[in-house]
């Protein structure tokens, strides 16, 4: 068995979660971190084994044995890393928002289809088992013909002007962060939509981000996406799927789910199952196993999230900004 040597570059929050899952993955083992922290990044490292700790992202791609680079980076510094690595025929797992814009995620497909090197977008909600279990519900026709998805994800931030959360030179507020998930959550299963079929309002914080954001999405056949992103409210965090013959309710935190409950109806009498779809860890080792899988494979591209589907979420993602003139 083969065993990946990932790197991370970015070592927060998200980086320490990823890195509690690569430990759960017999075939990943955590080689080399970069920070532009020398403490951080020789604290990382010892917590997580690493062997090699680096100063400077430019450092790590020459790490020796190195196979895949996992980027958890602020969203604006995305596009900068992956490329870096790209340009050096490193295979990229690249963190959610893939990029601040289409044409930056364009020019990341770009370079991967230029260097023949795989990368892929870490939508790792389409990873977990929970939310697996219920796109594939719905391909089965368990409530009949889907028509309508309708998801929020909201928390009250702190406000905190300089956090990634607020700063506008950090890429901040709620749909990039946040809304993010809804809005896959329709693209993944109803395609992307059209821009005249998409309809979105925000509120603004005093650093001219959104501190909420609401969408909706209008495809052909009467099919419909209605999402809400915000960082100064706790929302339910549930995600439903209706469709002509029964709903499907993603409990929360829905984009990583450990429960759906089931509900059909027979005329006017309504049944309800519940489905408890458990996993250990944060939910990150799935994506990472799947990656390495596309490697073992020498594919170039995830079949979960393909290319193609991360720049459609992205260029729905701008569409949504412009119409509510959210400018970085």
């Amino acid at each position: 068995m083969k065993i990946y040597n990932w790197g991370i570059i970015g070592l927060g929050r998200i980086a320490r979660k990823f890195a509690d899952d690569l430990a759960l993955l017999p075939n990943a083992r955590l080689h080399a971190v970069a920070s532009t922290s020398p403490q951080r990044g020789a604290e990382f490292a010892a917590e997580y084994g690493a062997v090699h700790v680096y100063e400077r992202y430019e450092d790590l791609v020459n790490c020796p044995d190195l196979d895949v680079v996992y980027v958890a980076t602020p969203h604006i510094f995305h596009c900068e890393n992956a490329l870096l690595c790209l340009e050096n025929k490193i295979p990229v797992l690249c963190e959610k928002p893939f990029a601040m814009n289409g044409a930056q995620a364009r020019s990341m497909v770009a370079a991967a289809r230029k260097n023949r090197v795989f990368l892929m977008e870490a939508l790792w909600s389409l990873f977990i088992p929970g939310v697996t279990e219920a796109m594939q519900l719905v391909a089965k026709g368990e409530i009949g013909d889907l028509h309508t998805i309708k998801a929020d994800f909201g928390f009250n931030m702190p406000v905190d002007l300089e956090s990634r959360v607020y700063n506008k030179a950090l890429g901040a507020g709620s749909l990039l962060d946040l809304g993010i998930y809804p809005a896959l959550l329709s693209v993944a299963m109803f395609g992307k939509p059209e821009e005249e079929n998409i309809f979105a309002a925000a509120t603004f914080t005093q650093t001219e981000v959104d501190e909420s954001c609401a969408f909706i999405f209008q495809y052909p056949g009467n099919k419909l996406m209605m999402g809400h992103s915000t960082i100064v409210a706790n929302t339910s965090l549930t995600a439903s799927l209706y469709g002509s013959k029964g709903t499907i309710l993603m409990h929360p935190r829905w984009h990583h789910t450990t429960k759906l409950t089931i509900s059909t109806y027979d005329g006017r009498e309504e049944h309800k199952r519940d489905i408890d779809v458990p996993y250990e860890g944060w939910g990150y080792q799935y994506e990472a196993a799947h990656v390495m899988q596309c490697l073992e494979n020498e594919m170039l591209e995830s079949n979960v999230v393909p290319l193609e589907l991360t720049l459609d979420l992205t260029e729905t993602l701008d569409t949504i900004r412009r119409k509510v003139g959210l400018e970085y």
